[in-house]
């Protein structure tokens, strides 16, 4: 990776004479640089990757193409700022890894043990280090480079992508890959990412017709991605994904774009939610571990971008709220900074989850509270509903009313009824608006201040004037009541909505308008039948939502049509050996009929 960032500071890759360097910069340092930096430096060729060490915040290890990784540590008091006249320092490393034959690709610490490091490299093998002694303990081999690799949360685990265009989860203490699948299909490179403390991995790569696509595996049976391969877009960058385990959400960073795109993963598959845009595109991006957020203005993710190789910009995904206090249901608790276990240990065959910590003690400025690594089981309160999870409030008057109430347990009124509450209404103020009319010209009511609907052509002037009049009546109503004691506001819900979740308060308004109509539905039976233009525009209304309906589920069942012609298409295609013009027609008409299908669906 070009940039690697932790709670107190930032890794880049630094271009630099006389060999390999990389620089390190402290996060609280903002602005424009001095000229010369104190640099890293110790190899004797250019630095390919960086990794900080997860359960030490000033170690940091590093791959070179001269073939060999070095462990570094930050000086006490790390500045980039000098005195006039002082020449900065560089860092030299305080321990050297060799072992590969060739350059080394990736660096990644264990996320559980302790001074356990995994090195791939060009020789097609990837080496696991004990650092304290120095020495490669455990060598997993491979048929061709390898691309990714990425630990499981409790360490024992590791998935890797390789040119062979092969997907492999390695139990790691045995040297041995567990599975071995086909993953994607493109010659370009793919990356892979466990999905923290799921049995889920996630892999990002190329079709043959690279289309970049989006995977799903479960490493219980991953002879094939869930659902199969999701197409993203047709861009020739590689997209590189990041998990957030507290939020459930995958971020997508492609070289070269200037977009991140975030996915919710829920009942096993990725629910796109929105993207952060810009027309800066990016090489290199960095997310900083979750025990370094800004939880005070509700900061949930922090990514870095490197720009044009000129400077460095943070971007924070940040949810919409108010509250001045904190936001549980946001921060779940988050790994810490004491590992699970030793390195010995984890060579002698442990397992386990590193200890948590409350961000709660973070936010009141206190020392971080340690949680039980198992906290799952008792914190899936957050999901239920609580005052303090305005996500969750809307379904309580409906499901857990203490009082029986009802505008909220009884059935849902009929449109016989609305329409005698409305005409009700409508009898109600008629004989007003005419007084008021009487009284003076200059005199309206607070009804006709509301605008009209639109006209029908083929309506004649009557009609005209009695939907203006119940539309304007209904309006008025919907805006001047109260909701119900027990229901949270509409606006309140609407503010605390993070930007990562679904919107769930459509719920919250149909009950609103619902339940109004209801409570006067009673007294409004006896005049029904006098008001007939009002009773033949609300079937105008329910003729037109019925045809609606049907124009969706034939939009539906043409979608479905199309899917299983693209998949006949497809499978066909890939059988079969014809020559390169019968390849080609077949191809478009597969792209053809994707296009409509994604017309169809927006």
């Amino acid at each position: 990776m070009l940039v690697q960032a932790n709670p107190h500071y930032i890794s880049v890759n630094w271009d630099a004479s006389g060999g390999g360097a990389f620089a390190v910069i402290p996060i609280n340092e903002k602005g424009r640089l001095p000229d010369q930096l104190p640099l890293f430096r110790g190899h004797t060729a250019v630095v390919l990757d960086t990794d900080w060490n997860p359960f030490n915040d000033s170690l940091i290890a590093s791959g070179s193409d001269d073939g060999k990784a070095f462990i570094w540590k930050v000086p006490e008091g790390f500045t980039l700022r000098t005195e006039e006249g002082e020449q900065p320092a560089d860092v030299a490393p305080v321990a050297k890894l060799v072992g590969h034959s060739r350059k080394v690709g990736h660096v990644l610490f264990n996320p559980a043990a302790e001074n356990i490091l995994a090195t791939s490299s060009g020789d097609y093998t990837v080496k696991v280090w004990d650092v304290e002694s120095g020495a490669p303990r455990l060598t997993l081999k491979h048929t061709e480079i390898v691309q990714s690799l990425s630990w499981s949360a409790n360490g024992s685990l590791i998935v890797t992508t390789s040119r062979d265009k092969k997907l492999r989860i390695w139990d790691v203490r045995q040297e041995k890959a567990a599975h071995v699948v086909q993953g994607h299909a493109g010659a370009k490179n793919s990356r892979a990412t466990w999905m923290g403390e799921l049995d889920r991995i996630a892999t990002t790569g190329f079709s043959k017709m690279s289309d970049r696509q989006l995977g799903l595996w479960d490493i219980r049976d991953p002879k094939e991605p869930i659902g199969g391969f999701e197409m993203l877009d047709s861009i020739s960058g590689v997209c590189m994904p990041f998990w957030d385990d507290s939020t459930q959400c995958l971020y997508l960073a492609g070289k070269g774009d200037g977009n991140i795109r975030y996915f919710e993963y829920a009942q096993d598959k990725f629910e796109f939610l929105s993207e952060y845009k810009s027309a800066d595109p990016q090489r290199g991006v960095a997310f900083l571990p979750k025990r370094g957020i800004n939880t005070h203005e509700n900061e949930v993710m922090r990514a870095f971008k490197t720009v044009n190789d000129s400077y460095i910009e943070p971007i924070s995904f940040i949810v919409p709220r108010r509250a001045e206090v904190f936001q549980d249901d946001i921060y779940p608790p988050v790994v810490g900074s004491r590992p699970a276990m030793s390195s010995s240990e984890w060579f002698g065959g442990k397992e386990g989850l590193p200890a948590k910590i409350d961000l709660g003690s973070i936010y009141a400025g206190e020392e971080p509270t340690e949680i039980p690594a198992d906290y799952k089981s008792a914190s899936k309160a957050p999901v239920s509903p609580r005052p303090r999870s305005p996500v969750k409030q809307e379904p309580e008057p409906t499901k857990e009313a203490p009082q029986p109430s009802p505008s909220f347990r009884g059935p849902p009124p009929s449109m016989k009824e609305q329409t005698s509450s409305i005409a009700t209404l409508a009898s109600k103020f008629a004989d007003k608006d005419e007084a008021d009319s009487d009284d003076g010209d200059g005199d309206t009511s607070s009804f006709e201040e509301v605008s009209k609907p639109i006209d029908r052509s083929e309506r004649n002037a009557s009609k005209v004037e009695d939907k203006s009049e119940v539309a304007s009546l209904s309006k008025g109503l919907v805006a001047t009541s109260a909701p119900p004691a027990s229901a949270a506001p509409p606006s309140q819900a609407t503010s605390a909505q993070p930007k990562v979740c679904k919107s769930l308060f459509i719920l919250e308004e149909d009950m609103l308008i619902d339940a109004q109509p209801t409570s006067a539905s009673p007294t409004a039976s006896s005049s029904a039948s006098a008001n007939p233009p009002i009773q033949s525009y609300l079937q105008e209304i329910k003729t037109l939502l019925e045809k609606q309906t049907l124009t969706m589920s034939e939009q539906t069942d043409r979608i479905a049509q199309l899917s299983a012609e693209v998949d006949t298409l497809k499978t066909t295609l890939s059988g079969q050996q014809a020559g390169a013009q019968a390849e080609m027609g077949k191809d478009e008409r597969i792209r053809a009929l994707e296009r409509e299908l994604e017309k169809l669906r927006s």
